[in-house]
């Protein structure tokens, strides 16, 4: 099986991308698929879960590939195993043009997790452009999904940010709550895949459309006018 590449990233920070990362990882090591975690953020998040994972826990390999000054790393370190399935690059926020064409040169899908807040939403449109025209993202054939991150049960998904995507012909996949489930499972080096389905149902339920999605097979989600509120009422 050919290596499949993920790239989560958006210019904003704060938006849970380390959350998609390792809960992503953590779907495909549950399914026994070999999955490689590229960290290119500085803050090493994704790896510190990696150090947090148990011996007895599916071997999920981590690539360290961070910008660094000075000597860097050893090479053991920054390699990708031949083996891996599932690449998974989690992106530092705010990525130089030079480093998001080198990222964009190396992936098949592009996952933008947004925080519910008009902020966020503002900054997330004006990078989806910036992948359209600069990136050529289409051009180069690379799928495109965004998915609301971080939501409260008082947040509901913005209209604005769901028209905007769909007028670009752009999934809008799912939205993930602000759950401690997700705190919990990155306290102890595992994913809600990983962790008993009675206590974390509706975090697996909310997540599986963005594994499907990766995996080409999930339908795109829709949601009720109720569950929108337009941009103006909400206060990030």
């Amino acid at each position: 099986m050919s290596m499949n590449t993920t790239l989560v990233i958006n210019a904003k920070g704060g938006v849970g991308k380390t959350t998609i990362t390792t809960n992503l990882a953590s779907f495909f090591a549950a399914k026994n698929i070999p999955t490689t975690i590229a960290d290119f953020d500085p803050q090493s998040s994704s790896l510190n879960w990696l150090q947090q994972r148990s011996p007895d826990a599916v071997k999920i390999h981590g690539a360290d590939l961070a910008p660094r000054n000075g000597a860097g790393l050893a090479i053991a370190r920054r390699l990708i195993p031949r083996e891996t399935q599932q690449l998974i690059i989690d992106a530092p926020a705010g990525p130089s043009r030079l480093l998001l064409q080198d990222l964009l040169a190396r992936t098949q899908s592009i996952l933008i997790p947004v925080a519910p807040s008009s902020i966020d939403i503002h900054a997330t449109a004006n990078f989806i452009k910036e992948l359209l025209l600069v990136g050529k993202v289409r051009f180069r054939n690379i799928r495109l999904a965004v998915l609301a991150n971080r939501v409260r049960t008082t947040r509901p998904v913005y209209e604005p940010l769901e028209k905007f995507v769909a007028s670009l012909g752009i999934s809008f996949l799912t939205r993930i709550s602000d759950s401690d489930v997700f705190v919990d499972a990155a306290e102890t080096g595992l994913g809600v895949f990983e962790m008993p389905a009675e206590r974390c149902a509706t975090e697996r339920r909310e997540f599986l459309p963005v594994a499907q999605w990766v995996l080409g097979d999930s339908p795109v989600e829709t949601y009720d006018a109720a569950n929108v509120v337009p941009l103006n009422a909400a206060r990030g």
